[in-house]
């Protein structure tokens, strides 16, 4: 018997074709976002065959913001976020504040009112936060101080379309608009009869009381529920848990004080980030998360109608020019008045290139109170969807302009004192000067198991260097005087600045076997003669690692089994053929663990 279920059906041919087509993209060397895209336009109701629904895919796509925002607040501390305030506040407002008035620009040349002005400019000004992170974890410099940066920005622009979405069914009527029922204001400014200025001091005791409530009660109740649960011992209800917290203080942030589902998902995930079970917390939700943000790119591509592209082409190319160009180069004057260097200014203006999420919410909002015209939502979805596309090779020109203009974050040798002073600390750059050891081991990955390889390679005296891209680890590197380098090791250059070319030995520490994979590659084809030790959990990943180039690779499974039989062949050793003992059950040996057996093998 048949049954309508287009919830599924959505989620069977968005997440099929965006396979189908993000395969093509990834055969012919584009990112797989553009496939995912092109998945949604075909399953969107502007193309011929199957169409989804719309509105599911749209809050599908919600629940990806929600989960990927959750995990960004995972590896983004509260004092990390404090640290770029300076900046990225009065950044994101002015940015927000010139790419505002070159909407209104367009939108008067257009013969639009100054209301749709308005609205479209504020729908141009503020970043897809599904793509500037996606664009910031591939290249791993999230958590870089051009990655929070970003991420503050992206925060600062959030609470502002916050504000605008509250704000403006209130002053609809002045700009021209139609207020829609039951939306004119918040319930407790109608109950009190405040006006506009009411609407603004409610909206901002609303977001105040939100940061309050989680740095008070949050603080204390969520990381005492996942250590809870981790005593349990199950991985089910640890799974559970962490996606219960992430959503549903999401989805209490939206009702209770009105902050959108983003923001109240990265502070979830900031605060449970304080707990010692975050890097796990992170594992568990990963794989939910890239499922969800590739429902958001095929919801965005079921907006998109291709025709519009020949029907109004100069308009559409105005609209993107004030998005990639326009806003990008606003932010990159506010990040160099700071005395940011130019490669950091560069990062940040990449990520900004594009719209998302929350234009398109304020473009239906416009539409419906009357301020904007449905031209201008075209305008605003053709957009986003180019913006979108573009954004790697926005990244890629970035990438080339800096290796051309040999751009870095330090400041040149003939600056003045003063100058140099002026300058930020601790801004990494994009190519880490290289070590000067030789003969020396190479170490990716500072977690369970490279801290144990590194503290066995210092008891031996073995000269050895971290490569390592999370904060944390960084941090007690730095603290235990270990030479380490920030960065992604799949990326030449930093291996490179690892002096790969001369190292003994490279031992991949780190638990995913396809960008292990991708180290190994590298450092090979860097170095032929290298020694590789990877590690692995299934006998796939050994044989993947090994094709690559790996010399050993260590299954932990593997060992804990030989750790075992070594511990019962010894303990028949000391029993004799007797019977054992009352002595014999006790340990005589320290328990093996997966992170002991990898780091005993060096």
């Amino acid at each position: 018997m048949p049954h309508d279920t287009p919830l599924i059906a959505t989620i069977v041919a968005g997440l099929g074709l965006a396979f189908v087509f993000g395969a093509i993209a990834n055969r012919l060397k584009l990112p797989t976002l553009v496939g995912y895209l092109l998945a949604g336009i075909v399953i969107g109701p502007h193309t011929p065959g199957f169409v989804a629904d719309q509105k599911l895919g749209t809050e599908l796509a919600e629940m990806g913001v929600i989960l990927l925002m959750f995990g960004v607040g995972l590896h983004f501390s509260l004092k990390d976020l404090l640290s770029v305030r300076a900046i990225a506040i009065p950044g994101a407002v002015v940015q927000m504040a010139t790419a505002t008035a070159l909407g209104m620009a367009l939108a008067w040349a257009l013969g639009w009112p100054m209301g749709a002005g308005i609205v479209f400019g504020l729908a141009l000004s503020v970043a897809s936060t599904v793509v500037l992170l996606r664009a910031l974890q591939e290249r791993r410099i999230i958590e870089t101080e051009r990655g929070r940066i970003a991420v503050g920005w992206l925060i600062v622009e959030d609470i502002a379309m916050v504000l605008a979405l509250v704000l403006l069914p209130a002053v609809a009527g002045l700009l021209g608009g139609e207020p829609l029922p039951g939306a004119a204001s918040d319930p407790i400014v109608q109950w009190l009869g405040l006006g506009v200025g009411g609407v603004v001091l409610v909206t901002l005791l609303k977001v105040a009381g939100f940061v309050a409530v989680m740095l008070g009660l949050g603080r204390k109740v969520i990381p005492w529920v996942l250590h809870y649960v981790a005593h349990t011992g199950s991985r089910e209800l640890f799974r559970l848990a962490v996606l219960a917290i992430a959503l549903g203080v999401a989805f209490g942030a939206a009702k209770l004080f009105g902050v959108s589902f983003a923001l109240g998902a990265f502070f979830a995930g900031m605060i449970m980030s304080e707990s010692e079970l975050s890097h796990r917390a992170a594992e568990e939700s990963l794989p939910l998360r890239d499922a969800f943000s590739v429902l958001f790119f095929v919801s965005v591509g079921m907006l998109f109608n291709p025709a519009s592209l020949l029907t109004g082409a100069w308009p559409i190319l105005a609209t993107l020019f004030i998005i990639v160009v326009g806003k990008s180069l606003a932010a990159f004057l506010i990040v160099m008045a700071f005395r940011y260097p130019a490669g950091t200014a560069l990062t940040i203006s990449a990520s900004l290139a594009q719209i998302g999420e929350f234009s398109f919410i304020l473009a239906e909002l416009g539409v419906g109170l009357k301020l904007l015209p449905e031209q201008g939502r075209d305008l605003i979805l053709a957009g986003a969807i180019l913006s979108i596309l573009l954004n790697p090779a926005v990244f890629a020109g970035v990438g080339w302009l800096k290796r051309r203009l040999n751009l870095s974050a330090a400041p040149p040798p003939e600056a003045e004192p003063a100058a140099q002073a002026a300058r930020p600390a601790a801004i990494e750059e994009d190519a880490p000067p290289t070590t000067a050891l030789s003969g020396h081991t190479i170490v990716v990955g500072y977690g369970r198991v490279g801290s144990l390889v590194g503290a066995a390679l210092q008891q031996r005296n073995l000269p050895y260097c971290v490569i390592e891209d999370a904060a944390r680890p960084q941090s007690r590197l730095h603290a235990e005087g270990v030479e380490s380098i920030n960065g992604n090791a799949a990326r030449a250059d930093i291996l490179a600045s690892a002096n790969v070319a001369a190292a003994r030995r490279l031992i991949v520490a780190i638990p995913n076997a396809f960008e292990a994979g991708q180290i190994v590659e590298t450092a090979r084809a860097a170095n032929p003669g290298i020694s590789i030790i990877a590690r692995a959990h299934s006998d796939a990943e050994v044989d993947h690692l090994t094709s690559l180039g790996a010399g050993t690779v260590i299954m932990g499974e593997r060992e804990i089994a030989r750790g075992i039989i070594d511990e019962v062949v010894a303990g028949e050793a000391r029993s004799g053929p007797a019977a054992p003992g009352p002595d014999a059950a006790k340990p005589t040996s320290p328990v093996i663990r997966e992170d002991a057996a990898q780091g005993s093998h060096i």
